[in-house]
């Protein structure tokens, strides 16, 4: 009887202690899931920040004059993009 009572015990003890490192675990991940949420926010913002830099890039090399053929395709069709997408704009206001 003994015997089964220890057992008992130790079972208990183990349940115990599986418990606790369960608890451990779930604040760990909470804790990942929120820097992993913050390192999405930063990188987010770092890429919009490269792409403004990058369209300031493309804007300084028209302005010189330094942009090749392949250059100023991009950049004549970035800027039909944005033209299209501003008379789309217009189009929906004056509905």
């Amino acid at each position: 009887m003994e015997d089964l009572e220890l057992q008992v015990k130790r079972i208990n003890e183990k349940l115990q202690s599986l418990l606790r490192r369960h608890d451990a675990v779930l604040k760990e991940n909470e804790r990942l899931k929120k820097e992993s949420g913050e390192w999405q926010l930063k990188f987010s913002d770092h890429s919009a920040k490269l792409e403004q830099l990058q369209q300031q890039v493309e804007i300084l090399k028209a302005s010189k004059g330094e942009m090749d053929e392949s250059e100023k395709k991009a950049f004549e069709k970035r800027l039909g993009q944005y033209i299209r997408e501003i008379d789309r704009c217009i189009g929906l206001l004056s509905e």
